[in-house]
């Protein structure tokens, strides 16, 4: 098990990108979170088998739906505990 915590810059708010996003790692059975930021990046936090974030980090960088990802700042941490599924949070 594996963890991400990145930021996403670029064209990623008012296109649908936070949707795809979390369609996507749920299809791949990971859990954490995806969120707006208010000075316009999107944050992304997700764990899961190492195989499945790197194909979800490589669907991120391809800038699903209309979304442009300029820039991918990501971080790798110590899994956290307690999370399930994984939520668009508000």
């Amino acid at each position: 098990m594996v963890q991400i915590h990145a930021f996403a810059n670029g064209r990623v708010q008012g296109v649908g990108f936070r949707y795809h996003i979390h369609r996507y790692a749920a299809g791949l059975g990971l859990k954490g979170y995806v969120r707006n930021l208010y000075d316009e990046r999107v944050e992304i936090l997700a764990q899961g088998a190492q195989e499945d974030v790197q194909k979800f980090l490589d669907y991120v960088r391809g800038s699903p739906g209309l979304s442009y990802v300029a820039e991918l700042d990501m971080h790798w941490e110590e899994p956290l505990s307690g999370l399930s599924g994984f939520h668009i949070k508000f």
